[in-house]
């Protein structure tokens, strides 16, 4: 009967009728925690600070465990949080930015001066401090996307000229605290504190954790943050997809410049004074506090939880050893080991997306 079949028919049923089928390799426990930490990259720093709370809490004691240096170490870390929230929107996009700091003690320096020497109202002082750092962001964002020069490189010749422009119009003087006190006392209301549970929370502090929670939700909620995570995993498929990446960049610089004036605020509530001498290792340290709290520099992944965490570990660890007697010197060894580690890390996590 298959003699009378035409020749494609008769090829057709002597072929094999097996369904494809694909060979699955199962995971092994560590490329499932791989895949794991990649997903979730707040998971190390959190159970970082919880493993570095229960270790110094042994070798340190109850002066560790007590609320009022709890209370302390958020206020250490206040600085450093709200300048990571700033630093992790811009890593998020593949970039870095070596001028926040500056940026920070330019916006404290004109709030300042304005507020108690030239005597301008409090509010219109505050505005324009914050109005300069917006500005500042403005300068590196529209360098960066206009002239496409390295973020890195840009940043760091801003940081001299930002710093430069510090000490002109400070004119290198320090404005004491006595002077903010009777002539312009708001600048200093996010250094009063309220006593909670024995420890004395600052009104700093909880505009840092707000400020968080906002930088949460816009990142993680809007469509801006979808764009910004977008823009730093693959920007040509960001912008085959119709993102505006040069927009989304420039906007990340500008807010970035306004979160680091309205740290240069809450950095007068912290120190009391305006000092154009201020926060000198602020630039390192939001970036530190971004690296170890899971952010990769790479961009595109990372969140702001992390960052404070990032920001916590290291407020830890300086209070903890502090407390244990340990030399200033091998505190900065601690937290320069911290770095290279969570680096090596993320170098590890990102072979999953590879």
């Amino acid at each position: 009967m298959s003699q009378d079949l035409p020749e494609h028919e008769r090829v057709l049923a002597q072929a094999d009728q097996r369904v494809a089928a694909f060979e699955t390799h199962e995971k092994g426990a560590i490329a499932r925690l791989q895949h794991f930490l990649h997903v979730h990259p707040t998971a190390i720093p959190a159970l970082v600070l919880l493993l570095s709370v229960a270790a110094f809490s042994v070798i340190a004691g109850d002066r560790f465990l007590h609320p009022f240096n709890f209370s302390l170490v958020l206020q250490q870390v206040t600085i450093i949080a709200i300048l990571g929230i700033a630093q992790t929107a811009i890593v998020l996009t593949a970039g870095i930015d070596l001028s926040v700091g500056a940026i920070m003690v330019l916006a404290s320096v004109v709030m300042g001066r304005l507020a108690v020497t030239e005597g301008l109202p409090e509010p219109l002082a505050i505005a324009a401090g914050l109005g300069t750092g917006a500005l500042c962001g403005l300068i590196n964002g529209t360098l960066i996307t206009r002239l496409k020069l390295p973020p890195f490189i840009v940043t760091l010749g801003t940081w001299n000229i930002y710093f430069a422009l510090n000490l002109w119009y400070s004119r290198s003087e320090t404005i004491r605290a006595q002077d903010i006190e009777s002539d312009a006392p708001s600048l200093q209301w996010f250094g009063e504190a309220i006593d909670f549970l024995g420890a004395q929370v600052t009104y700093g502090s909880i505009a840092m954790l707000l400020a968080v929670l906002l930088f949460w939700y816009m990142l993680n909620r809007t469509a801006w943050g979808r764009h910004v995570h977008a823009a730093g995993d693959d920007a040509d498929a960001a912008r085959l997809a119709g993102v505006n990446t040069d927009r989304v960049l420039l906007s990340v610089y500008v807010v970035a410049g306004l979160v680091c004036a309205f740290a240069g605020w809450v950095l007068i509530g912290r120190i009391g004074s305006v000092s154009p001498q201020a926060g000198q290792t602020a630039n390192l340290d939001s970036i530190t506090a971004v690296v170890i709290g899971g952010t990769s520099l790479f961009g595109g992944r990372g969140s702001i939880a992390g960052t404070l965490l990032g920001a916590l570990i290291v407020g830890v660890f300086r209070n903890g050893l502090a407390l244990s007697g340990v030399d200033v010197l091998w505190q900065e060894f601690a937290v320069g080991l911290l770095i290279i580690v969570a680096v090596a890390i993320d170098h590890w996590l990102r072979k999953v997306s590879a």
